[in-house]
């Protein structure tokens, strides 16, 4: 048998030569050779960055033009989607469905694999016509390997109803995918520790690259003041009291104060800031938003700037 037999070209799917031996190591040197491989990952994701800036423009284009971003992934690469996707409405006081997660094998893969759902080609031609995807949204196809099915042909099918579409990989992605996407994150991370385990070194690549388009957008449409959530929604008694805090910190008033100021505003931080900055209803302090495109700082100024904790 020669080695082309076995041999996987997939970066995802090779032998690492660094943790051969893991399977004899104590659970120290477990520990440091996994945090050796995870030590990589930043500078994969950083090589990307340009790219990355890019997609950051391309989402920006499709919120203001009414559209969503919809992920579809398998496995690993989907669950990772739909976390991203569920964690916008409470950090930047998004709608749900502005940005939505597509599973192969429904929301029951989240918690239990679905075998062979992601070789399901029909399946993510359909997964696009549910999310009744249109030429507005942009679609992002996430694959590890770059050649999962599910999300090639939602991809394919995405193009097809006029949508952008992006992938998000861990491996150089097949040449056919690479030149139909409009941008394509390839986040090389090298063989895993465990041969084949995405949910490893490109599980946390994933994760950066996705963190970083949704807060990269979520900051250019003005959802946060400095480095503040103030689009946030206070949905528990802990961002209540970040909401709260915020607004004291921002107005340079007290607690009561800053509670009273967001039930004025109906709950929004981000309006309770402009009525007790500028001195106005929530009526003027929204006109003065919008007309801004609702950006606080050229509303009322710059931010106060960060104080080490007493």
């Amino acid at each position: 048998m020669s080695n082309a037999d076995f041999h996987d070209p997939r970066t995802t799917e090779q032998r690492n030569p660094r943790t051969e031996r893991i399977d004899v190591a104590s659970s120290l040197d477990i520990v440091d050779l996994l945090n050796a491989e995870d030590a990589t990952v930043a500078a994969a994701v950083h090589g990307q960055r340009e790219v990355i800036a890019r997609a950051i423009e391309l989402v920006v284009s499709a919120f203001r033009a009414g559209g969503r971003l919809v992920y579809v992934g398998a496995g690993t690469s989907g669950r990772l989607g739909v976390l991203d996707a569920a964690e916008c409405p409470p950090t930047f006081g998004t709608p749900p469905t502005m940005v939505v997660g597509t599973i192969a094998g429904g929301y029951g893969a989240l918690v239990k694999s679905v075998e062979g759902a992601e070789d399901d080609v029909n399946a993510g031609t359909e997964a696009m016509n549910n999310a009744i995807v249109t030429a507005r949204d942009i679609v992002v196809g996430i694959a590890a390997s770059g050649t999962t099915p599910y999300v090639r042909a939602a991809l394919s099918r995405a193009q097809t109803l006029g949508a952008a579409t992006m992938l998000v990989t861990c491996a150089p992605p097949p040449r056919q995918l690479a030149e139909t996407c409009d941008v394509v994150i390839a986040a090389v991370v090298g063989p895993e520790a465990l041969t084949g385990s995405t949910r490893l070194k490109a599980g946390t690549a994933t994760k950066l690259v996705l963190n970083t388009l949704t807060t990269g957008a979520m900051i250019r449409l003005g959802k946060v003041y400095g480095n503040l959530m103030v689009d946030l929604m206070a949905w528990s008694a802990k961002l209540r009291d970040r909401g709260e805090r915020i607004v004291m910190e921002c107005c340079g008033i007290g607690r009561e104060a800053a509670r009273s100021a967001i039930e004025a505003a109906g709950g929004s931080v981000k309006l309770a800031i402009v009525m007790a900055r500028r001195g106005v209803d929530p009526s003027e302090a929204q006109r003065l938003l919008d007309q801004a495109g609702g950006f606080v700082r050229p509303v009322v100024g710059d931010p106060p700037a960060v104080q080490s904790p007493p």
